[in-house]
């Protein structure tokens, strides 16, 4: 598959990616992709998704007409390409060392209907984050579609990725008296097919409310350094055929279990209080 559609990041490039993950907790690739690339991954996304809702399990409420569901990697046929994509290879590396770890595969579908999460994280900020400023994750997002405002476009509070926390519930959901603070600080964002983004997730941030009849799905690559733990949340698979086949260095990026035969995943990866959206 043809799915570079840009050419390597220059050190230069790498670090305003490195500076904008520091300061703003979120950055981009314009082009990353081929449309093509992202056309394919739709195709892939939409048989996860069907197949998901059809089992118990197989799929996570993030809010009304709002999901989460893990896949494995044989389930996208560009893995190997999105993986060893030289912007996100570069990035790992720089805010995550040289032994970086993908521990998530996924994606979001906010149908028609979803509406406005509550302003949340992902994960508590963990002690080398709230105490030495250092970032030990990184989200990429691939949106599935071109984003237009009716969609219920994703929302990020920039700069909170280094908040604390404390008085947050499950350390996760900002008390909702903050509420316009990170309202009045919010960037929407309108990624395009081929288009790439990294961020922390612990950046404050919110999916919207979907006015529009079409869903809006996005993968979701989640990446570790060694130790982070994130790799718990999650039960990512691959078959020991398909292991074999994979370059050496992806492999030595890629936590997961080694299976001889894969079983469908069931779901870990719940965030307690987004069942009830906005309301």
């Amino acid at each position: 598959m043809a799915a570079s559609a840009s050419p390597d990041p220059t050190p230069v490039e790498v670090g305003t990616a490195v500076r904008e993950l520091y300061t703003e907790g979120i950055t981009a690739r314009k082009g990353a992709f081929t449309t093509a690339f992202a056309d394919t991954m739709r195709e892939d996304i939409d048989t996860a998704f069907k197949e998901a809702l059809a089992r118990p399990g197989g799929a996570v409420g993030r809010g009304p007409n709002r999901y989460y569901v893990e896949i494995h990697p044989e389930q996208l046929r560009g893995f190997e390409e999105l993986t060893e994509h030289p912007w996100i290879r570069s990035v790992c590396e720089a805010v995550l060392g040289p032994d970086y770890q993908f521990v998530e595969l996924g994606f979001d579908v906010p149908l028609e209907g979803a509406v406005n999460q509550p302003w949340h994280r992902d994960f508590p900020s963990p002690e080398e984050t709230r105490h030495r400023h250092r970032l030990t994750s990184l989200a990429f997002n691939l949106t599935a579609v071109d984003t237009a405002e009716d969609m219920g476009p994703f929302e990020v509070a920039p700069g909170t990725q280094w908040e604390h926390g404390d008085g947050f519930q499950h350390e996760m959901f900002p008390p909702r008296e903050d509420y316009p603070r990170y309202a009045e600080r919010a960037v929407r964002k309108y990624p395009r097919r081929g288009d790439v983004s990294a961020r922390s997730a612990l950046t404050v941030h919110r999916g919207t409310t979907n006015h529009s009849p079409h869903p809006r799905p996005v993968l979701i690559l989640g990446a570790d350094a060694p130790g982070a733990g994130n790799d718990g949340q999650h039960d990512m698979a691959v078959s020991r055929r398909r292991w074999e086949a994979l370059p050496e260095r992806l492999r030595r990026h890629l936590r997961c279990r080694v299976v001889d035969v894969l079983e469908p995943v069931e779901q870990q990866h719940t965030i307690e209080g987004l069942v009830m959206g906005d309301a």
